[in-house]
């Protein structure tokens, strides 16, 4: 049961209580009242006790309908949150898609090579320099005991360099992003 829901439960079931000690209240000071033989006093009690009854009930509704009107509100805000979630993540990337676009442009109206390896090497930089900033991180994997949470692998090798349950080459980078796991490396494991 989420915080929200306890809140709702817990003042419904407050108000509820505290109409229900105001009607016993009102019932019992009625009774004493009738034995007593205090008509006057009665019926002044009894106007009295029924008008601090409605007053508590539309305090109670009132605090519903605040509560209802919170929830709707807070839902409203989480959905636009998870909408414009990664806006500050593409807007670091849309600069390395126009640096992309240049080197096309540059490459169809000049065959050097070179120049073209350069620009996209660095272009690469960019892009993965954004991504760390972001906490996207790769696993280290060849040379490292293998470890099923972080590595994937796909076959066993035998090997001389590496003693056995060592990851001896990588397939596929792995990365995490912060502290979990975002694709494990898939890799090749002494045997």
């Amino acid at each position: 049961m989420s915080t929200k829901e306890q809140h709702n439960e817990t003042t419904d079931t407050a108000a509820e209580e505290t109409l229900e000690q105001t009607a016993e209240q009102t019932e019992s000071e009625f009774a004493d009242q009738n034995e007593a033989g205090e008509n006057a006093g009665e019926d002044a009690r009894y106007v009295e006790l029924t008008k601090q009854a409605e007053e508590n009930q539309q305090r109670y509704l009132r605090a519903q309908a605040d509560f209802d009107n919170f929830r709707r509100r807070t839902m409203k805000e989480k959905e636009e949150l998870a909408q414009y979630a990664s806006m500050k993540l593409i807007d670091q990337l849309v600069p390395i898609v126009d640096n992309f676009e240049r080197a096309l442009a540059a490459a169809s109206s000049n065959s050097d090579y070179d120049s073209l390896a350069k620009g996209i090497d660095m272009i690469f930089r960019q892009l993965f320099q954004t991504l760390e900033a972001e906490g996207l991180k790769a696993i280290e994997a060849v040379g490292q005991p293998f470890n099923p949470e972080f590595h994937q692998a796909i076959m066993t090798v035998e090997s001389d360099e590496y003693e056995e349950g060592i990851v001896v080459e990588e397939v596929q980078k792995g990365y995490m992003l912060k502290e979990k796991v975002l694709r494990p490396a898939m890799v090749k494991v002494s045997g």
